[in-house]
């Protein structure tokens, strides 16, 4: 049973490895495009946490599924989800919140930084990755 546990966990860790990053949600001029991706990635009415680009900020939190899914519970397209909704504070939808003009990594921030854009490894199930923003040097 111990081995089981062992090898699950490692194959877990080297397939959360694999994650993509895509580049950075932002409405900044002077930071670069994000990466060419395939038609439909950004803009899939039928996205789901396995299929769709997360969005993190600087510190590693996730902040929801970039598809255009109302009905994906963790997509910033679902008006009533936690990542979607205009009174949420993890939503970039709210200009109070994670989607303030004046807080250093919101996509609205045309001095910012922005969020990174992750494409999951699709063996995940979870939408929570493993932060892969964590400093070492902490």
């Amino acid at each position: 049973m111990r081995r089981f546990l062992y090898a699950t966990t490692l194959t877990l860790i080297a397939t959360s490895a694999s994650a993509q990053y895509l580049g950075n949600l932002s409405i900044n001029p002077t930071m670069p495009p994000a990466l060419p991706q395939l038609p439909g990635t950004f803009d899939n009415p039928f996205g789901t946490t396995q299929t769709s680009p997360h969005l993190y900020d600087s510190q590693g939190r996730y902040h929801g599924n970039l598809n255009a899914n109302q009905f994906d519970p963790n997509s910033v397209a679902n008006p009533f989800g936690r990542y979607g909704s205009q009174f949420s504070p993890d939503s970039i939808n709210n200009l109070f919140g994670a989607g303030s003009p004046f807080a250093k990594d919101s996509p609205t921030n045309p001095f910012g930084e922005g969020m990174s854009i992750v494409r999951p490894n699709r063996g995940i199930a979870s939408p929570r990755l493993p932060s892969i923003f964590d400093d070492d040097d902490n």
